[in-house]
Order: structure tokens, then sequence, then C-alpha cells
């Protein structure tokens, strides 16, 4: 599942890859930017390879079997938020919180993480699973401006929960614990791509914070609850905040491909 304090790697792969079929970055440094701070990544189930390959090659193949953008899908379990089908992809993907779903042919990946070695120096490889899609619109996917609006109330509502929180009154305790989640967050962030609008790297920056706060909420915030039916509905009123969160997310990585439908 992904935290909403970090990067999907799906969020990575969508964004620069939809940079390298613009022809604004290079194949090479694409796969750099994807892998990140991970050792490896391959794909496999690629078609017309018998194995897993490397990213450029896994990339360009699906270019040219006809992929003209990338979106990307953050389902959970009730909000298959991205997704299209069939039910094999879908299921792939909420087991893995992430896919990136193929536009102009119907391929997706599904990525998988192994993770090896002592804490401060794990080696972290990533086999993306390539299958196919239905050619369909997105489930509850929003646009920008939708998402922007929903963010506006989405953070005061998430500001409004974490202060009732014992923890947003415990001075440096509370301090430290947003800062490491921001810490982290900044790490794990690849940002967007060249050619994604400006108003898409708005969105996604506020999206990252209203989850920020959210993950806060959700994994410090339990001081001041006495008992499990308040914790309950702490979680009743973050669930909503976590959607908006999720929503705007996804259409910011995805304006890419909305920009150009919408230009055509």
């Amino acid at each position: 599942m992904i935290s909403d304090a970090s990067e999907p790697r799906s969020g990575r792969l969508a964004v620069w890859g939809n940079a390298l079929l613009a022809g604004l970055v290079s194949p090479d440094d694409a796969a750099v930017a994807i892998r990140g701070d991970d050792a490896v990544h391959r794909v496999r189930g690629l078609p017309g390879e018998p194995g897993p390959v490397g990213l450029t090659l896994a990339l360009g193949r699906l270019r040219a079997l006809g992929v003209t953008g990338w979106r990307v899908a953050l389902p959970v379990a009730g909000h298959p938020l991205g997704l299209s089908g069939p039910a094999e992809f879908n299921a792939r993907a909420l087991e893995a919180g992430e896919a990136v779903v193929g536009h102009g042919a119907a391929w997706g990946l599904v990525p998988s993480v192994t993770e090896a070695g002592p804490a401060g120096d794990v080696h972290v490889e990533v086999a993306w699973e390539c299958l196919p899609v239905r050619e369909a619109p997105p489930a509850d996917v929003p646009s920008l401006g939708e998402a922007e609006r929903e963010l506006a109330e989405g953070l005061r509502e998430a500001t409004r929960v974490l202060s009732q929180l014992d923890v947003a009154g415990s001075g440096p305790v509370a301090e430290a614990a947003i800062d490491a989640y921001r810490a982290r967050a900044e790490a794990g962030r690849a940002g967007l791509a060249p050619g994604y609008p400006p108003r898409a790297v708005r969105v996604l920056e506020l999206a990252e914070r209203v989850g920020l706060l959210v993950s806060v909420a959700y994994e410090h915030g339990h001081g001041g609850a006495v008992s499990a039916s308040e914790m309950a509905a702490r979680g009743e009123a973050l669930r909503p905040v976590e959607r908006v969160s999720r929503r705007a997310r996804v259409a910011a990585y995805n304006a890419y491909v909305e920009e150009r439908e919408r230009g055509r």
C-alpha cells in the first residue's frame, strides 16, 4: 500500500514516460529518473520478450506497440481510482496499491517491490508486470480544476482534525513527527517531468501536503483517543480527506494525457 507521504513509483514512471513520449527527455534520462534510489527496475511479460527487460527497452517497445501516454491508478479497497479493468489487472493493481495504464494501446504495468539488506543499506528491486488493460475511461479521476477545489476543502478538514489531536498540541513531539514525514516525502519525490502544465504541479504539491497531514493524523494522533469508538470516528473523518488527496494526485499525474486529449 502506498503511503500518502510517499511518491508512488507509478507516478515516476508515468510522468517521465510521458516526457519521453513527448521527446523532452532521452530514454536513458527517463530510466534514471524512474529508478530514483532503487537499485534496478525490470519489466516482465512484455510482448515479444521471453524474460524481464530493462526500462529503456520496455518503454521503447510499448511505444512501438502504440502507447501514446501513461496514466496512473492509485486504488484502495472500495475505490478503484484510475482503473478501467479487466478484473485481473484491477486485482493486481489493488494488491500493489498502484499501477500505470497505457493510453493509445491496451497495456498496463503493475509494480512489485523486493527489499533486502540491513537498515540504511537496503537494496530495492522493482519488477513491473506488463498486462492487458481495458480501453475505457479510468474510474473516478477528476479534472485538475475539480481536484484543486476539492483540495482546498480537504486541507481545511485535515487541519481541523489534526488540531483536535493531542499530538497537535504537544510541541516538539508534533514538530518532529511532521518534519520526519516531510523529509520522507521530499526524499521520495520525483515531482512532475517536463511537459506538464503548471496547474498540475500546483495540484500535486497541495495533494502531497494534504496527504502529509493525513499520515501524521493517522500514525501520530492516537494520544487523544480514549476509546476504540473515538479512534474509529477519527478514521471516518480522515477517509474522505485521504480520498481527495489520492484523486488529486492521479489528476496531476494524468494531466499530460488529458491535456493532449483536449488539444485534439
